[in-house]
């Protein structure tokens, strides 16, 4: 079968791509000029949307079990704990995933390894993309593999090839931003004492210190800023003497060290003719909340769908345009925020010195106490909050559900998302027309029982909600009219179910 997706790089992203294209018959080839999935890596929070789109593959629970659920953040300053905020299911109720996950990106880049090779999909590692040029028949790439060059033809192109893309250098698309001063650090160790299951920060001017565990070793994943007096090639040695009193640990055996720089950029553009850009080669972030890689994972969900129907006929063209229209946004936004929190938090400024010795120690524990300010701290980090209100797929508004929102979770709603295509959902009494009309589009129709639940969860009695693919919410439809139904359908020539 010829290859419909070339996908570039097989970090996090790439490889969900590739298995939610995988998974929907699509044929895709992805590469990677690493001979194996990285070792020094540092994303390490897996976030519950991520884990919500990994329940609807299937692996969910093989992910939970390798992780460590965070049950609490320690916050230290001048090597004493200032303030712990308890993370146990903060979440209740938003989602079947009410935490915060410890799972380091090495560990987690195999597992996805091994979920696309039950797909039959096997990753092409040591082989580089050269050169490609697109036209209106498809896209024609020069990979290099050992030596060697070989071409390949397919339909599109997917860059998920991180920060120094080719791909988004061959389109030529600026990648405005800027790196941030600093030099980093990521260690993997084994520390005396106790095993850690918690995270562990220091918050200090121009020092930030995290330290995480790693379940499938026991050891600790140390990520923090270099001192700005460290020499030219620095080891761990370098930072244990400031680092061990800092978070109150003695470290015992190091397994890796490894520095890197940080950016905060976004790229002009996601999509140039058949060629897309996701995660990394599109978007860079601060380190503050885990965000990046969670929200690469949301990129290729997003993309994955819409690349299936197109290649399958199942939608116009101009599906594919809502890609970047509703990605970019979002990437741009969690830029600037995720940039302007680490700023302060490192900070020398009174802002900063105000934030670490009196909101944090203060402030922190007594909010933390308020399920209202729990629930609003899980739902900015956990990513449940992403929409695409402006999108050309969304529409209406029903209870507090608008068009583009992510489907509200109550219990047992998330169990048909798997099928992985659109559904109609109604919670309460179903009009006999609705019906009907679901039935002559192809469009599997669920009826749930009116529920307090449902009413906490913001849905609304005897409405209908139209859901993506990728769990959100369409259409909101509060008198269940057919007739939005039915423009949708038309104006974007979309086949709702995937039986011929």
């Amino acid at each position: 079968m010829a290859t419909q997706v070339l996908i570039v790089g097989a970090g996090p992203t790439g490889l969900v791509l590739a298995i939610a294209l995988a998974r929907r018959g699509v044929s895709v080839r992805i590469i990677d000029k690493n001979s194996e999935p990285g070792l020094a890596s540092r994303a390490m929070a897996v976030h519950a949307r991520t884990l919500e789109f990994y329940r609807q593959l299937g692996f969910a629970d093989a992910v939970i079990n390798q992780g460590i659920k965070i049950e609490a953040i320690h916050l230290r300053e001048h090597g004493e704990e200032i303030a712990e905020l308890p993370l146990h299911d903060i979440g209740a109720g938003l989602s079947p995933y009410p935490f915060v996950l410890a799972y380091p990106q090495d560990d987690h880049e195999r597992l996805l390894t091994a979920q696309l090779q039950a797909e039959g999909v096997q990753v092409e590692w040591n082989t580089e993309l050269e050169s490609f040029t697109q036209d209106e028949w498809g896209v024609r790439a020069v990979l290099e593999s050992n030596g060697e060059r070989h071409a390949c033809s397919s339909v599109y192109l997917c860059g998920c090839d991180g920060a120094r893309s080719r791909v988004r250098a061959s389109l030529q698309l600026e990648f405005t931003g800027g790196t941030y001063k600093h030099l980093y650090y990521v260690a993997d160790v084994q520390t005396s004492g106790p095993p850690n299951r918690d995270l562990i920060g220091h918050l200090g001017a121009n020092t930030f210190a995290l330290m995480l565990p790693v379940r499938s070793r026991g050891m600790q994943r140390l990520i923090g800023i270099m001192p700005e007096d460290a020499p030219e090639y620095p080891t761990f040695e370098t930072i244990r003497p400031t680092l061990e009193p800092l978070l109150g640990i003695q470290v015992e055996q190091v397994n890796w060290f490894s520095t890197y720089r940080v950016h905060h950029r976004v790229a002009s553009r996601f999509r140039v003719d058949r060629s897309f850009l996701a995660g990394d080669a599109a978007h860079l972030h601060s380190p503050a909340g885990g965000q990046g890689m969670n929200t690469g994972i949301g990129d290729a969900i997003n993309l994955a769908w819409k690349l299936a129907h197109v290649l399958q006929g199942r939608a116009d063209l101009a599906l594919l345009d809502t890609y970047e229209a509703e990605r970019i946004v979002f990437a741009r936004k969690l830029v600037i925020t995720t940039d302007r929190a680490f700023q302060l938090i490192v900070s020398q400024g009174t802002g900063g010195q105000l934030l670490r010795s009196w909101l944090l120690p203060h402030v922190f524990p007594v909010l933390s106490g308020f399920a209202a300010a729990r629930r609003t701290l899980f739902r900015t980090l956990s990513q449940v909050l992403i929409h695409y209100p402006d999108s050309a797929l969304s529409g209406g508004r029903a209870g507090e559900v608008i068009g583009g929102d992510r489907l509200p979770w109550v219990p047992d709603n998330f169990t048909p998302l798997q099928t992985l295509d659109w559904q109609l959902h109604v919670y309460g009494k179903t009009d006999p027309l609705l019906a009907a009309t679901a039935q002559a589009l192809r469009l599997p129709l669920h009826a749930f029982p009116w529920s307090e639940a449902a009413e906490h969860a913001g849905l609304l009695e005897d409405a209908a909600y139209l859901v993506r693919p990728d769990m959100h919410v369409a259409l909101a439809l509060p008198r269940q009219e057919v007739d939005v139904l039915r423009d949708l359908a038309a104006r974007l020539q979309l086949r709702f179910s995937g039986d011929s």
